[in-house]
Protein backbone atom coordinates (compact mmCIF):
# COMPACT_ATOMS: atom_id res chain seq x y z
CA UNK A 1 0.00 0.00 0.00
CA UNK A 2 2.76 2.43 0.94
CA UNK A 3 4.61 1.59 -2.27
CA UNK A 4 1.46 2.31 -4.31
CA UNK A 5 1.01 5.67 -2.61
CA UNK A 6 4.62 6.55 -3.38
CA UNK A 7 4.11 5.65 -7.03
CA UNK A 8 1.15 8.06 -7.18
CA UNK A 9 2.65 10.84 -5.06
CA UNK A 10 6.03 11.14 -6.77
CA UNK A 11 4.65 12.02 -10.23
CA UNK A 12 2.23 14.51 -8.62
CA UNK A 13 5.08 16.16 -6.76
CA UNK A 14 6.98 16.37 -10.01
CA UNK A 15 4.06 18.11 -11.70
CA UNK A 16 3.71 20.54 -8.77
CA UNK A 17 7.42 21.31 -8.82
CA UNK A 18 7.30 21.95 -12.55
CA UNK A 19 4.32 24.27 -12.17
CA UNK A 20 6.04 26.12 -9.33
CA UNK A 21 9.17 26.61 -11.44
CA UNK A 22 7.08 28.44 -14.08
CA UNK A 23 5.28 30.72 -11.59
CA UNK A 24 6.39 33.62 -9.39
CA UNK A 25 4.81 35.82 -6.73
CA UNK A 26 6.52 39.04 -5.60
CA UNK A 27 5.92 40.96 -2.38
CA UNK A 28 6.82 44.64 -2.78
CA UNK A 29 6.20 47.98 -1.11
CA UNK A 30 7.12 51.60 -0.46
CA UNK A 31 7.61 53.38 2.88
CA UNK A 32 7.92 57.16 3.01
CA UNK A 33 7.86 59.44 6.06
CA UNK A 34 9.11 62.90 6.89
CA UNK A 35 8.37 66.27 8.40
CA UNK A 36 7.15 69.50 6.89
CA UNK A 37 6.57 73.20 7.42
CA UNK A 38 3.57 75.14 6.06
CA UNK A 39 3.55 78.93 6.06
CA UNK A 40 -0.26 79.17 6.13
CA UNK A 41 -2.54 76.25 6.96
CA UNK A 42 -6.09 77.49 7.62
CA UNK A 43 -4.64 80.81 8.81
CA UNK A 44 -1.60 79.73 10.85
CA UNK A 45 1.87 78.38 10.20
CA UNK A 46 2.37 74.73 11.15
CA UNK A 47 4.89 71.92 11.45
CA UNK A 48 3.59 68.47 10.60
CA UNK A 49 4.50 64.83 10.08
CA UNK A 50 4.06 63.90 6.45
CA UNK A 51 3.82 60.58 4.56
CA UNK A 52 4.03 59.45 0.98
CA UNK A 53 5.73 62.54 -0.43
CA UNK A 54 8.40 60.97 -2.67
CA UNK A 55 6.30 57.90 -3.46
CA UNK A 56 2.95 56.74 -2.16
CA UNK A 57 3.02 54.40 0.84
CA UNK A 58 1.86 51.01 -0.36
CA UNK A 59 2.42 47.27 -0.27
CA UNK A 60 1.34 44.64 -2.71
CA UNK A 61 1.56 41.21 -4.27
CA UNK A 62 2.00 40.59 -7.98
CA UNK A 63 2.36 37.31 -9.75
CA UNK A 64 2.80 35.68 -13.12
CA UNK A 65 2.40 32.12 -14.37
CA UNK A 66 3.85 30.95 -17.68
CA UNK A 67 1.09 29.05 -19.49
CA UNK A 68 3.24 28.26 -22.53
CA UNK A 69 3.16 29.48 -26.11
CA UNK A 70 3.89 33.08 -25.07
CA UNK A 71 0.78 33.25 -22.85
CA UNK A 72 0.91 34.14 -19.13
CA UNK A 73 -1.61 34.71 -16.36
CA UNK A 74 -0.97 37.84 -14.26
CA UNK A 75 -2.40 39.38 -11.11
CA UNK A 76 -1.80 42.33 -8.79
CA UNK A 77 -3.12 43.24 -5.34
CA UNK A 78 -2.00 46.62 -3.98
CA UNK A 79 -2.95 48.46 -0.79
CA UNK A 80 -2.21 52.07 0.12
CA UNK A 81 -1.58 53.07 3.72
CA UNK A 82 0.09 55.71 5.88
CA UNK A 83 3.54 54.98 7.31
CA UNK A 84 3.14 57.62 10.03
CA UNK A 85 -0.21 56.30 11.29
CA UNK A 86 -0.50 52.76 9.93
CA UNK A 87 -4.03 53.48 8.66
CA UNK A 88 -5.32 52.34 5.26
CA UNK A 89 -5.68 55.01 2.57
CA UNK A 90 -9.33 54.07 2.06
CA UNK A 91 -11.11 52.76 5.13
CA UNK A 92 -12.85 49.45 4.54
CA UNK A 93 -11.09 48.72 1.23
CA UNK A 94 -8.02 46.54 1.73
CA UNK A 95 -6.67 46.61 -1.83
CA UNK A 96 -7.63 50.23 -2.38
CA UNK A 97 -5.05 50.97 -5.08
CA UNK A 98 -5.29 48.02 -7.46
CA UNK A 99 -6.78 44.52 -7.57
CA UNK A 100 -6.85 42.73 -10.91
CA UNK A 101 -6.26 39.44 -12.71
CA UNK A 102 -5.76 38.76 -16.41
CA UNK A 103 -3.86 37.24 -19.30
CA UNK A 104 -0.78 38.51 -21.14
CA UNK A 105 0.29 37.49 -24.65
CA UNK A 106 3.81 38.39 -25.73
CA UNK A 107 2.68 39.17 -29.29
CA UNK A 108 -0.55 41.11 -28.63
CA UNK A 109 -0.71 42.59 -25.12
CA UNK A 110 -2.34 42.26 -21.71
CA UNK A 111 -6.00 42.21 -20.71
CA UNK A 112 -6.94 42.58 -17.02
CA UNK A 113 -10.16 42.82 -15.00
CA UNK A 114 -10.77 44.44 -11.60
CA UNK A 115 -9.90 47.68 -9.78
CA UNK A 116 -7.36 49.59 -11.90
CA UNK A 117 -5.91 52.98 -12.78
CA UNK A 118 -6.78 54.85 -15.98
CA UNK A 119 -4.28 55.98 -18.60
CA UNK A 120 -3.94 59.53 -17.26
CA UNK A 121 -2.05 58.23 -14.24
CA UNK A 122 -0.34 55.40 -16.09
CA UNK A 123 0.85 57.18 -19.25
CA UNK A 124 0.65 60.95 -18.63
CA UNK A 125 1.52 60.95 -14.93
CA UNK A 126 5.26 60.19 -15.39
CA UNK A 127 5.59 63.39 -17.47
CA UNK A 128 4.17 65.65 -14.75
CA UNK A 129 6.24 67.78 -12.38
CA UNK A 130 4.97 65.73 -9.43
CA UNK A 131 6.06 62.32 -10.70
CA UNK A 132 9.19 63.54 -12.47
CA UNK A 133 10.40 65.34 -9.33
CA UNK A 134 9.05 62.77 -6.86
CA UNK A 135 6.68 65.04 -4.92
CA UNK A 136 3.04 64.10 -4.40
CA UNK A 137 2.19 67.63 -3.26
CA UNK A 138 3.29 68.97 -6.66
CA UNK A 139 0.29 67.41 -8.41
CA UNK A 140 -2.28 69.86 -9.72
CA UNK A 141 -4.97 71.37 -7.43
CA UNK A 142 -7.45 68.77 -6.24
CA UNK A 143 -6.00 66.21 -8.67
CA UNK A 144 -8.96 66.96 -10.95
CA UNK A 145 -7.02 65.69 -13.99
CA UNK A 146 -6.24 62.39 -12.23
CA UNK A 147 -2.45 62.32 -12.59
CA UNK A 148 -1.99 61.54 -8.87
CA UNK A 149 -2.92 57.92 -8.17
CA UNK A 150 -3.66 57.87 -4.45
CA UNK A 151 -6.29 60.63 -4.20
CA UNK A 152 -7.64 58.12 -5.55
CA UNK A 153 -8.47 57.83 -9.25
CA UNK A 154 -8.72 54.04 -9.25
CA UNK A 155 -11.73 52.69 -11.08
CA UNK A 156 -13.66 49.57 -10.07
CA UNK A 157 -15.40 46.91 -12.17
CA UNK A 158 -13.15 47.57 -15.17
CA UNK A 159 -11.73 45.62 -18.09
CA UNK A 160 -8.48 47.00 -19.49
CA UNK A 161 -6.25 46.25 -22.48
CA UNK A 162 -2.67 47.42 -22.95
CA UNK A 163 -0.84 46.45 -26.13
CA UNK A 164 2.70 45.26 -26.55
CA UNK A 165 5.11 47.86 -27.95
CA UNK A 166 5.30 48.07 -31.73
CA UNK A 167 8.14 50.23 -33.12
CA UNK A 168 8.04 52.34 -29.96
CA UNK A 169 4.22 52.70 -29.90
CA UNK A 170 2.03 51.34 -27.07
CA UNK A 171 -1.73 51.89 -26.80
CA UNK A 172 -4.53 50.90 -24.46
CA UNK A 173 -8.24 51.07 -23.71
CA UNK A 174 -10.38 50.56 -20.59
CA UNK A 175 -14.10 50.26 -19.87
CA UNK A 176 -15.72 50.58 -16.45
CA UNK A 177 -19.09 48.93 -15.71
CA UNK A 178 -21.75 50.47 -13.45
CA UNK A 179 -22.87 47.05 -12.18
CA UNK A 180 -26.40 48.43 -11.86
CA UNK A 181 -29.42 48.38 -14.16
CA UNK A 182 -30.16 52.12 -14.23
CA UNK A 183 -27.49 54.24 -12.53
CA UNK A 184 -24.62 55.74 -14.53
CA UNK A 185 -22.45 56.19 -11.44
CA UNK A 186 -19.12 54.47 -12.04
CA UNK A 187 -19.44 54.20 -15.82
CA UNK A 188 -16.12 55.16 -17.41
CA UNK A 189 -13.95 54.81 -20.50
CA UNK A 190 -10.26 55.55 -20.92
CA UNK A 191 -7.82 55.50 -23.84
CA UNK A 192 -4.10 56.13 -23.94
CA UNK A 193 -0.99 55.86 -26.08
CA UNK A 194 2.77 56.32 -25.65
CA UNK A 195 5.63 56.58 -28.11
CA UNK A 196 9.31 56.14 -27.24
CA UNK A 197 12.26 56.69 -29.58
CA UNK A 198 15.66 57.04 -27.93
CA UNK A 199 15.64 60.13 -25.69
CA UNK A 200 12.11 61.14 -26.78
CA UNK A 201 8.93 60.06 -24.97
CA UNK A 202 5.40 61.15 -25.88
CA UNK A 203 2.04 60.31 -24.31
CA UNK A 204 -1.65 61.14 -24.73
CA UNK A 205 -4.79 60.10 -22.85
CA UNK A 206 -8.54 60.67 -22.98
CA UNK A 207 -11.14 59.53 -20.42
CA UNK A 208 -14.82 60.06 -19.66
CA UNK A 209 -16.55 59.45 -16.32
CA UNK A 210 -20.24 59.54 -15.36
CA UNK A 211 -21.43 60.82 -11.94
CA UNK A 212 -17.89 61.42 -10.73
CA UNK A 213 -17.03 62.95 -7.34
CA UNK A 214 -14.38 65.70 -7.59
CA UNK A 215 -12.26 67.24 -4.83
CA UNK A 216 -13.34 70.82 -5.50
CA UNK A 217 -13.75 72.04 -1.91
CA UNK A 218 -10.73 70.45 -0.22
CA UNK A 219 -8.49 70.50 -3.30
CA UNK A 220 -9.13 74.03 -4.58
CA UNK A 221 -10.55 75.71 -1.50
CA UNK A 222 -13.77 76.77 -3.28
CA UNK A 223 -16.91 77.22 -1.20
CA UNK A 224 -19.30 77.16 -4.18
CA UNK A 225 -19.04 75.71 -7.69
CA UNK A 226 -21.69 75.45 -10.43
CA UNK A 227 -24.36 76.45 -7.93
CA UNK A 228 -23.42 73.80 -5.35
CA UNK A 229 -22.71 74.93 -1.77
CA UNK A 230 -19.38 73.34 -0.79
CA UNK A 231 -19.07 74.88 2.67
CA UNK A 232 -17.61 72.47 5.20
CA UNK A 233 -15.94 70.40 2.49
CA UNK A 234 -19.14 69.05 0.94
CA UNK A 235 -18.53 66.75 -2.05
CA UNK A 236 -19.15 67.87 -5.63
CA UNK A 237 -20.58 65.23 -7.97
CA UNK A 238 -20.34 66.03 -11.69
CA UNK A 239 -22.84 64.55 -14.15
CA UNK A 240 -20.06 64.00 -16.69
CA UNK A 241 -16.30 64.59 -16.73
CA UNK A 242 -14.23 64.60 -19.94
CA UNK A 243 -10.48 64.46 -19.32
CA UNK A 244 -7.85 64.91 -22.05
CA UNK A 245 -4.08 65.43 -21.97
CA UNK A 246 -0.87 65.25 -23.96
CA UNK A 247 2.78 65.48 -22.91
CA UNK A 248 6.36 64.55 -23.57
CA UNK A 249 9.93 64.40 -22.28
CA UNK A 250 13.38 64.62 -23.84
CA UNK A 251 16.68 63.49 -22.33
CA UNK A 252 19.91 65.41 -23.04
CA UNK A 253 22.67 63.58 -21.19
CA UNK A 254 22.24 64.35 -17.50
CA UNK A 255 19.31 66.70 -18.19
CA UNK A 256 15.69 65.67 -18.79
CA UNK A 257 13.03 68.13 -19.93
CA UNK A 258 9.35 67.29 -19.42
CA UNK A 259 6.01 68.96 -20.01
CA UNK A 260 2.29 68.33 -20.47
CA UNK A 261 -1.08 69.99 -20.97
CA UNK A 262 -4.40 68.73 -19.57
CA UNK A 263 -7.99 69.89 -19.89
CA UNK A 264 -10.92 68.56 -17.86
CA UNK A 265 -14.46 69.47 -18.87
CA UNK A 266 -16.82 69.40 -15.86
CA UNK A 267 -20.57 69.23 -16.56
CA UNK A 268 -23.47 69.43 -14.09
CA UNK A 269 -27.12 70.40 -14.57
CA UNK A 270 -26.43 72.03 -17.93
CA UNK A 271 -23.42 74.03 -16.67
CA UNK A 272 -19.90 73.49 -17.99
CA UNK A 273 -16.44 74.61 -16.82
CA UNK A 274 -12.94 73.74 -18.02
CA UNK A 275 -10.07 72.92 -15.65
CA UNK A 276 -6.87 73.58 -17.65
CA UNK A 277 -3.25 73.01 -16.64
CA UNK A 278 0.13 73.67 -18.27
CA UNK A 279 3.00 71.84 -16.53
CA UNK A 280 6.74 71.68 -17.22
CA UNK A 281 10.12 71.15 -15.60
CA UNK A 282 13.72 70.02 -15.74
CA UNK A 283 15.73 67.32 -13.93
CA UNK A 284 19.51 67.52 -13.38
CA UNK A 285 21.30 64.25 -12.54
CA UNK A 286 24.41 65.89 -11.06
CA UNK A 287 25.98 62.63 -9.88
CA UNK A 288 24.74 59.01 -9.94
CA UNK A 289 23.46 59.59 -6.40
CA UNK A 290 22.35 63.25 -6.41
CA UNK A 291 19.57 64.90 -8.41
CA UNK A 292 18.24 68.48 -8.40
CA UNK A 293 14.90 69.17 -10.10
CA UNK A 294 12.67 72.14 -10.78
CA UNK A 295 9.14 72.32 -12.12
CA UNK A 296 6.10 74.57 -12.32
CA UNK A 297 2.47 74.47 -13.36
CA UNK A 298 -0.43 76.87 -13.72
CA UNK A 299 -4.11 75.84 -13.51
CA UNK A 300 -7.28 77.77 -14.35
CA UNK A 301 -10.91 77.03 -13.46
CA UNK A 302 -13.99 79.24 -13.50
CA UNK A 303 -11.99 82.46 -13.88
CA UNK A 304 -9.53 81.61 -11.09
CA UNK A 305 -5.85 80.62 -11.34
CA UNK A 306 -3.42 78.61 -9.20
CA UNK A 307 0.33 78.57 -9.93
CA UNK A 308 2.99 76.52 -8.16
CA UNK A 309 6.80 76.35 -8.33
CA UNK A 310 8.60 73.28 -6.94
CA UNK A 311 12.31 72.73 -6.22
CA UNK A 312 13.41 69.22 -5.25
CA UNK A 313 16.64 67.63 -4.02
CA UNK A 314 17.00 63.84 -3.96
CA UNK A 315 20.03 61.95 -2.65
CA UNK A 316 20.14 58.18 -3.13
CA UNK A 317 21.79 56.29 -0.29
CA UNK A 318 21.25 53.11 -2.33
CA UNK A 319 19.03 51.86 -5.15
CA UNK A 320 16.15 51.46 -2.70
CA UNK A 321 16.65 54.26 -0.13
CA UNK A 322 16.51 58.01 -0.81
CA UNK A 323 16.62 61.22 1.21
CA UNK A 324 14.70 64.20 -0.16
CA UNK A 325 14.04 67.89 0.55
CA UNK A 326 11.45 69.88 -1.42
CA UNK A 327 10.27 73.49 -1.53
CA UNK A 328 6.88 74.49 -2.99
CA UNK A 329 5.46 77.98 -3.38
CA UNK A 330 1.86 78.33 -4.57
CA UNK A 331 0.09 81.54 -5.58
CA UNK A 332 -3.65 81.86 -6.27
CA UNK A 333 -5.50 84.63 -8.07
CA UNK A 334 -7.95 87.07 -6.51
CA UNK A 335 -10.99 85.25 -5.17
CA UNK A 336 -9.14 81.95 -4.66
CA UNK A 337 -6.91 80.54 -1.93
CA UNK A 338 -3.71 78.52 -2.27
CA UNK A 339 -4.18 74.81 -1.59
CA UNK A 340 -1.18 72.46 -1.86
CA UNK A 341 -2.30 68.90 -2.55
CA UNK A 342 -2.08 66.66 0.50
CA UNK A 343 -1.36 69.62 2.81
CA UNK A 344 -4.55 71.70 3.03
CA UNK A 345 -5.80 75.17 2.20
CA UNK A 346 -4.30 78.52 3.07
CA UNK A 347 -6.41 81.41 4.32
CA UNK A 348 -4.75 83.64 1.70
CA UNK A 349 -3.59 83.60 -1.90
CA UNK A 350 -0.10 82.29 -1.00
CA UNK A 351 1.26 79.15 0.61
CA UNK A 352 4.85 77.96 1.08
CA UNK A 353 5.58 74.32 1.95
CA UNK A 354 8.88 72.64 2.85
CA UNK A 355 8.97 68.84 3.01
CA UNK A 356 11.88 66.56 3.88
CA UNK A 357 12.03 62.85 4.60
CA UNK A 358 13.24 59.35 3.79
CA UNK A 359 11.85 56.86 1.28
CA UNK A 360 12.52 53.13 1.06
CA UNK A 361 11.44 50.51 -1.49
CA UNK A 362 11.31 46.79 -0.85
Amino acid sequence: MKKSLRCIALPLLGVAAGAHAQSSVTLYGSLDAGIGYVSNLHGSSAFLAQQGTYQADRWGLMGVEDLGGGLKSVFKLESGFSTISGAMSSAGTLFNRQAYVGLSDQRIGTITLGRQTDFHFEMLGPLSTAQALGDFSAFHPGNIDGLGNTVPVQLTNTVKFRSQTYSGLTFGAMYGFTNTASSTTGHSISFGATYANGPLNLAAAYSEYQRRTLNIAGGLGLTTFQGVNLAGGAPFVADRVKNAGIGGSYRLGAITLHGLVTQVRIERNGQMDNYRTIDGGINFQLTPAYQIDAGAWTTTLSGKRWTQLTLANVYALSKTTQLYADLMVEQASQGAVASTLGIGTSSSKRQTVVLTGIHHLF
